[in-house]
């Protein structure tokens, strides 16, 4: 059994972090060869307000899927962060699409000698054991590493989400075939009528695209695919991966981040996306 959320791992990710919220538990998930492992659980403390971060300063720890940006020597802040410190890219650009405000999430250990601190004890950060936290420090790895942050865990069986996995894998294909192909209509069908991206609306950002849509790429290289279900947001999917663009001699690679949704009709649209 695994988590609904997990649908599909790519070999560049070996650890997938999920805080299981209802029990107080932060799980650890091992990904080698195709094949995901539970690899155990520790005590987690949260945000002093329980979860559902809105705005800075609220003291809730957020619902949603985040990466480790970068390792904090805490030597150099307040013992309470303990023996390491990891930072989430809290608000991401799910999280900025529903006006949520904040930073300084993070991932980190407490006072040397203080044990468990109680379940809901920080301003809004996931608080570890120290002696936990320091055998989990190899498996964070930064811009890599996914923490999904959940109210309650949905345990399926590992083959549940096959179909599911299989049809968002085409979905992304076909985003970028279409791109290829030059088929300008195909590529903007992609996205859902309420696509927002840089404060523009979908009419907005398809206009801005018919305007830049010069010349298609020779190739769009998809890879190290990362599929997840969004925590507390029904049928929303993040599609995580490495983009090569090649065309007139050059290649620019970049990650993609596409929040897919799941419409009335049942077609999955783009609702979100980012770069990073």
């Amino acid at each position: 059994m695994l988590p609904a959320a997990l649908i599909r791992i790519p070999d560049s990710v070996s650890s997938v972090f999920v805080a299981d919220v209802s029990t107080g538990r932060f799980h650890r998930f091992a990904y080698a060869d195709g094949e995901i492992a539970d690899s155990g659980s520790v005590y987690m403390s949260i945000g002093q307000a329980g979860v559902g971060k809105q705005r800075s300063g609220d003291r809730r720890t957020p619902i949603g899927v985040y990466f480790v940006t970068e390792k904090l020597d805490t030597t150099r802040l307040h013992e309470k962060y303990g023996v390491s410190a990891f930072v989430l890219d809290y608000p991401n650009t799910w999280d900025e699409r529903e006006d949520r405000s904040g930073d300084g999430i993070w991932v980190h250990g407490v006072d040397p000698g203080g044990g468990k601190r109680p379940r809901q004890d920080t301003d809004g950060c996931i608080a570890l054991p120290n002696e936990e936290l320091l055998a989990l420090i190899p498996e964070f790895e930064a811009n890599v590493t996914p923490v999904v942050v959940t109210r309650d865990v949905s345990w399926v069986a590992a083959t549940e989400n096959d179909a599911l996995r299989l049809e968002l894998e085409e979905a992304v294909a076909a985003w970028a075939d279409s791109q290829v192909e030059g088929d300008l209509y195909a590529y903007l069908k992609s996205y859902d009528e309420g696509f927002q991206r840089w404060g523009l609306s979908r009419a907005e950002w398809s206009l801005l695209k018919v305007r830049a849509n010069k010349r298609a790429p020779d190739a769009l290289r998809v890879s190290d695919l990362l599929l997840v279900r969004y925590p507390d947001e029904g049928e929303i999917y993040l599609s995580r991966f490495r983009l090569q663009r090649v065309g007139g001699g050059t290649i620019i690679e970049m990650m993609k981040r596409l929040y897919w949704h799941r419409t009335e009709s049942g077609a999955l649209r783009i609702i979100a996306e980012n770069d990073g």
